[in-house]
């Protein structure tokens, strides 16, 4: 597995009809592809962001999105970034990863995380409880999902979930590429460095270098060569001859790049990649044809000299 270059789509309240929207996506994951992007994901929300607009604006369901671009595809990886754990059972989740790499001839990846968006879950009936109520739920949850998604049959009876010799068949590969999101010290990076292929960091520039060393701590800790947890970070671009950093909102200085195509990339190297994260995934504020392709031609050469 390696997610070098990625593309997230974040929004897709794209100012047309319905019946535009899903064109639209594709449109997206077919420029990304086209431009060597090496990965395409999507949200796992069934409500917009608040950061990105209200709580009813369009949100596609994101295993019902991955099928379907899965058929207008051919080489991108597919997953989301990053899925709720709360949000489905652990044995629904591990069948919607082997139908979603059947579909696409092996290019799934499983991202996940403990899920965050209290509204969500208070509208919509899912249980959030406490951080720790969700990291602990996260914990067992992959006690089935990853046995399952390698053709075994667990039999779990915990806290949160229960499952008897559960299978998942078909499948089309015997690994799944296991990404988790997130920075927490003392839970997440932990839990990544145990089970997972790749950590998504989910934190500031400046935060960039102590987030890596704590990385290399836990790795070794369990004899883990920290090289084999592959890392990346999430950044918003904005590829714009005229925007300047000023137009930043402050609560995104620490996770947005603006500028031309050329700035951008600049910013990324001296910001990202060389601190020592492996690989970046950018997202767009809004969709404007030609400018994934832009981003690709500049961004492409960093990742891969």
């Amino acid at each position: 597995m390696t997610i070098k270059l990625g593309f997230q789509i974040p929004n897709f309240s794209y100012g047309t009809g319905v019946e535009q929207l899903f064109p639209t996506v594709v449109a997206q994951a077919q420029e990304a592809e086209a431009a060597g992007f090496d990965s395409v994901f999507v949200m796992d929300h069934f409500y917009q962001l608040p950061m990105l607009g209200d709580p009813d604006q369009p949100m596609l369901e994101a295993y019902t999105t991955l099928g379907a671009l899965a058929n207008a595809t051919e080489r991108v990886q597919l997953g989301t970034l990053v899925t709720g754990n709360t949000y489905r059972q652990p044995t629904l989740l591990a069948k919607s990863l082997t139908t979603l790499d059947v579909i696409s001839a092996g290019r799934a990846i499983l991202g996940i995380g403990t899920g965050w968006f209290e509204l969500e879950h208070d509208q919509l009936g899912f249980e959030f409880g406490t951080f720790t109520d969700r990291f602990n739920k996260l914990e067992e949850a992959l006690q089935i999902i990853l046995p399952m998604l390698e053709g075994e049959r667990p039999t779990v009876n915990g806290t949160y979930y229960r499952t008897e010799n559960a299978v998942a068949n078909p499948r089309f590969r015997d690994h799944i590429p296991l990404m988790i999101g997130g920075s927490g010290e003392k839970k997440t990076i932990p839990l990544a460095a145990r089970h997972f292929d790749h950590l998504n960091v989910i934190a500031g520039f400046d935060e960039l270098p102590g987030k890596l060393a704590v990385v290399k701590k836990r790795c070794e800790e369990i004899d883990r060569d920290p090289a084999t947890l592959e890392t990346s970070v999430l950044i918003t671009v904005l590829v714009d001859d005229n925007a300047t950093a000023d137009m930043v909102p402050a609560d995104m200085s620490q996770r947005m790049v603006v500028g031309s195509a050329e700035s951008v990339a600049d910013q990324i190297k001296t910001k990202v990649l060389d601190v020592g994260i492996d690989g970046i995934i950018i997202n767009m504020p809004y969709y404007t044809p030609g400018a994934i392709t832009a981003a690709g031609e500049v961004l492409k050469p960093l990742v891969n000299p």
